[in-house]
């Protein structure tokens, strides 16, 4: 079984495309075409369930068709469509940093420098042009390049040095 914390988000899949088993694939990141990765996992009813590509093809700069194994018609498509799609940790190259998108830190336990341990990044809000890590506590911090100082990938913990006060800042809704 595959669990959440071993991948991270990466797009979602949409409507069957044609009529030879093709279906839309908005992503945030091309990572997996990059690693020339065999499969992605999709989130079907709260379970990760890997699925082998056969082909793929890009449409835009954030869009690509793709077909998968044994999945060859519209109606074999039905179950997928709409499903979010997920990427392994392990398959993500280190030296790949500049092209994490936020959502990959989902999980990381955030460490200030200051502080000390914040917690864990329970998900990323990015419906704001400032994007947000909350934390699995509702701690919100800015997810900022500047504050970010080390990656440690092996370890999932994401090193920060935040702006004074910012930490203990609560705000009431």
């Amino acid at each position: 079984m595959i669990s959440e914390d071993s991948v991270y988000k990466i797009g979602q899949l949409g409507k069957p495309h044609g009529y030879r088993g093709e279906i839309t694939f908005s992503f945030t990141t091309d990572v997996w075409d990059r690693v020339e990765a065999d499969y992605l996992i999709l989130m079907l009813d709260g379970i990760l369930v890997p699925f082998f590509l056969e082909e793929y093809r890009f449409r835009s700069e954030h869009t690509a068709l793709l077909r998968f194994e044994g999945l060859d018609t519209i109606e074999a498509l039905q179950d997928i469509i709409g499903a979010e799609v997920y990427f392994p940790y392990s398959l993500t190259p280190e030296d790949d940093e500049a092209d994490y998108t936020w959502q990959y830190f989902e999980g990381f336990q955030v460490v200030d420098e200051e502080a000390g341990n914040l917690g864990r990044v329970h998900r990323v809000d990015d419906t704001t042009q400032n994007v947000l890590f909350e934390l699995e506590n509702g701690t919100l911090l800015p997810a900022a390049e500047d504050f970010i100082r080390e990656i440690d990938h092996e370890q999932r913990i994401l090193h920060m040095h935040l702006p004074e006060g910012l930490v203990g800042l609560n705000i009431e809704h």
